[in-house]
């Protein structure tokens, strides 16, 4: 499997767990194993193991070895969504305008948040995600350039920022919140509603171990449904 990452690893050996392929306490095979198995390198298979681990459905011991979790925690589930393929999985035709795009001071919020010292530039952007050349989603967003140098430069014209995070950028944890919240001028106007509508808002921060990733705020066109799974 050439230029095979550690969520390629993850995916692969949890659909060989879903699939039954080992008992319940039982050992799988070890790092040196799997990365033979797999043509990678043994950390690449080592974070796999460590994000299964961290997901409750894998039990990892010093010379004890991993072995799937005899009791699985049962635990709700969000993953961060790729919107284009939310958008294509209905039928729809998905498209992105990029509104803002800028190194900036960010306010003293976003700044914690992101953990930045005083007057530390991050990248702020404002997408327009569209499904069938309707507004969809209004994507208000910071990185940290520190932790995400390549960010900078990046092309997010045929790719938006969203997905260039997801596809790019591993994550260890993170933080979400759901709210409804009114449409600000600036915010109604992206969305083609009227300021002071209800709206659905999803807000997110996410990391890489002690390194802040992004922030974002997704404000969604009036009508949307969160679905998930447990």
């Amino acid at each position: 499997m050439p230029n095979t990452s550690h969520h390629d690893i993850r995916n692969a050996l949890l659909a060989r767990i879903h699939a039954g392929e080992w008992d319940l306490g039982a050992l799988i095979p070890g790092e040196a194993q799997l990365a033979d198995e797999y043509g990678c390198a043994r950390t690449t298979v080592n974070r796999a193991l460590q994000t299964l681990a961290g997901e409750g459905l894998l039990v990892r011991k010093r010379r004890g070895g991993t072995r799937i979790t005899t009791l699985p925690a049962k635990q709700a589930r969000l993953d961060i969504p790729v919107l284009r393929e939310q958008i294509e999985a209905q039928g729809a035709v998905y498209g992105h305008e990029l509104f803002a795009r800028k190194l900036k001071i960010p306010p003293a919020p976003i700044a914690k948040a992101l953990r930045l010292g005083k007057g530390v530039k991050a990248l702020y952007l404002e997408t327009l995600h569209r499904c069938n050349q309707q507004p969809y989603a209004f994507d208000v967003r910071w990185v940290n350039q520190h932790a995400v140098p390549q960010v900078v430069d990046a092309s997010l014209t045929d790719m938006s920022i969203n997905e260039w995070l997801v596809r790019r950028v591993p994550f260890s944890s993170g933080d979400v919140a759901f709210s409804a919240v009114a449409a600000t001028s600036a915010v109604a106007a992206a969305l083609d509603t009227t300021t002071g509508t209800a709206l659905f808002a999803m807000d997110r921060t996410t990391w890489l171990h002690d390194d802040f990733i992004t922030t974002v705020t997704l404000y969604y066109h009036p009508g949307y449904v969160l679905s998930s799974s447990l």
